[in-house]
């Protein structure tokens, strides 16, 4: 059977459980038409880059599937239908990566450290040499 990877959107006014809540869902609709499911991700809630349906944030999910298109095209479907679910993405692939994605790596590293992890070492705020020269104002 075909392999795919598929990521939703739901609302942000979700709580943790209720999103969840959908990955099973979805995950019952695949099994129900004769696919497997084989491995689920619920990445948390992350900003998005524009509105939709007057969101600014939304809960973000990731399955991996073996399963026939029917079995995805009914997922789909019922994906548009349900209030809850905003966006979904399936993409057919030629093999599922082994461990986890890279945003539950980012996670755990994030995690491990303790800090944010975009930010660096500031060092001193006294020294800003690097800007080299510049006038009085």
């Amino acid at each position: 059977m075909p392999l795919y990877e598929h990521v939703m959107i739901a609302r942000q006014d979700l709580s943790n459980a209720q999103a969840e809540g959908l990955i099973e869902h979805f995950s019952t609709v695949i099994s129900d038409n004769g696919g497997t499911i084989v491995g689920t991700e619920y990445w948390g809630v992350k900003t998005m880059a524009y509105k939709i349906n007057k969101n600014r944030k939304g809960h973000y999910m990731y399955l991996r599937t073996d399963a026939p298109s029917p079995a995805i095209m009914e997922m789909e479907r019922l994906a548009r239908l349900h209030d809850d679910a905003m966006r979904v993405l399936s993409i057919k692939v030629d093999a599922h990566e082994d461990g986890p994605t890279v945003q539950m790596q980012k996670r755990d590293e994030r995690s491990e450290r303790g800090d944010r992890g975009d930010r660096g070492d500031r060092g001193d705020r006294g020294d800003r040499g690097d800007r080299g020269d510049r006038p009085r104002r």
